[in-house]
């Protein structure tokens, strides 16, 4: 029988982005971010990820580096019209050729600035210059173009540093060239977000499943604030339907742990509850005192969340906790504000205030100031309140002030989310 040639292994990729203000932290690198994702979706792996300073000299010396360590190396930066933007001029050296005008990209340059109305400068004109040699990729969202160079077995690839250019110019020229010039491997990926177990419990509770994986499927745990997203990795093993074997294990892995899962798809925990209310003919209020509206801006982030949720109150003062939300004065004032018995009122006087069908709080003591002995900095209470009753929670987590509000926020969307699932 005819034998199929094994594929050659994919090529290492390395990142580099160029500008001082990145490396000044003016600019928060989320490119790099971006382009590690989008290439292991395709089963690229990133080597490395370099930032370079907008100095000829080091853009050359940092691209002898890479060549080194990847096949292919994917730039960003520095293809503006003003005169600290070198990168452009650098490769046409580092090629040995020269810069020639590109007659496609003049014209969309023009007529990008005949469609705003604005002048073209000399500068602007300037845009659509290209290495000579290079392959010209169209940025449709911008007036600079990627380039892209093979040199001794080498990619390399410059794109914009803005980033939505970039995005535009990755999914509509890179990375299907990607694709065909090394003919990867096909990849694919199943998430599985869960919440309200930290990594290594539910890497315990989930151990036997993991172990009796297939040598070509790989789990990655991405732990972030109280929440855990498995990534189930398959690469191709010359099998069909890489896709529906990897599906097929998940149920073995909802029998290990799936009252903590709250989605089989890339999601947030929000996103996920709103269609848990949307199909129940739910809706959902807020009342909020340490978070300051946090829970709320999370629900309404959610595309459609008109649909269930009815509104806030954002009562920071006692006053108002007592006049817009019927906490009792003497549960104040016996309890105090940071109390299981403060946010069991201010739910229940939420869902009634505000006509909602379920309704959450919270109040903690955020920091950095404001603790006592009995409750310090981190003390954290939060409730949810619907028609089979209330329930409420105390614990303690102190990561400065910042992450105690993000922590209590998603602890609140956690125990909703057990809520509507009968697991609270």
């Amino acid at each position: 029988m005819p034998t199929t040639a094994p594929r050659p292994a994919p090529p290492d990729v390395e990142i580099m982005t160029i500008g001082d203000e990145l490396l000044y932290g003016q600019v928060v690198d989320t490119n790099s971010a971006f382009m590690g994702q989008e290439l292991a979706k395709i089963g690229l792996r990133v080597r490395q990820i370099s930032s370079v300073s907008d100095r000829a000299d080091e853009i050359v010396e940092a691209l002898d580096q890479a060549r080194q360590r990847a096949r292919v190396v994917l730039i960003t930066g520095g293809l503006g019209p003003t005169k600290d933007d070198l990168t452009k001029h650098v490769l046409a050296r580092y090629f040995g050729s020269e810069l020639v005008m590109d007659a496609p990209t003049l014209v969309h340059v023009t007529e990008f600035f005949r469609r705003y109305n604005r002048p073209m400068l000399d500068v602007n004109r300037q845009q659509a210059l290209v290495p000579a040699g290079c392959q010209v990729l169209f940025n449709a969202v911008g007036t600079a173009p990627g380039m892209w160079f093979e040199d001794q077995g080498t990619v390399f690839v410059s794109m914009p540093g803005v980033p939505f250019e970039m995005k535009k110019l990755m999914a509509d020229e890179v990375l299907p060239r990607l694709r065909e010039r090394f003919n990867i491997a096909p990849i694919e990926h199943v998430v599985v977000m869960t919440v309200g177990l930290g990594e290594s419990y539910l890497a315990e509770k989930i151990a036997d499943w993991e172990d009796a994986l297939p040598p070509n499927f790989k789990l990655a745990y991405l732990p972030s604030l109280g929440a855990v997203r498995l990534r189930l990795t398959g690469t191709d093993d010359g099998q069909p339907d890489l896709r529906g074997r990897m599906l097929a294990l998940l149920p073995a892995l909802r029998e290990r742990a799936g009252p903590y899962i709250f989605a089989e798809e890339e999601t947030t925990l929000e996103a996920a509850i709103g269609q848990l209310l949307l199909a129940r003919g739910l809706t959902l209020a807020t009342a909020e005192s340490c978070t300051g509206g946090l829970v709320a801006h999370r629900i309404t982030g959610v595309p459609g969340s008109s649909g269930y949720f009815r509104g806030s109150v954002v009562a920071y003062h006692n006053d108002l906790k007592m006049s817009e939300l019927n906490v009792p004065a003497e549960t104040l004032a016996t309890s105090g504000a940071v109390s299981e018995a403060t946010v069991r009122a201010m739910a229940e006087g939420a869902r009634q205030r505000l006509g909602a069908s379920v309704a959450v709080a919270t109040s903690g003591v955020a920091g950095p100031g404001g603790g006592t002995p009995g409750k310090p900095v981190g003390t954290i209470c939060f409730a949810v309140a619907d028609a089979q009753g209330t329930v409420t929670r105390q614990i303690s987590f102190d990561r400065g002030r910042a992450l105690n509000i993000t922590y209590t926020a998603q602890s609140v969307l956690a125990l909703l989310w057990q809520r509507l699932t009968g697991q609270a």
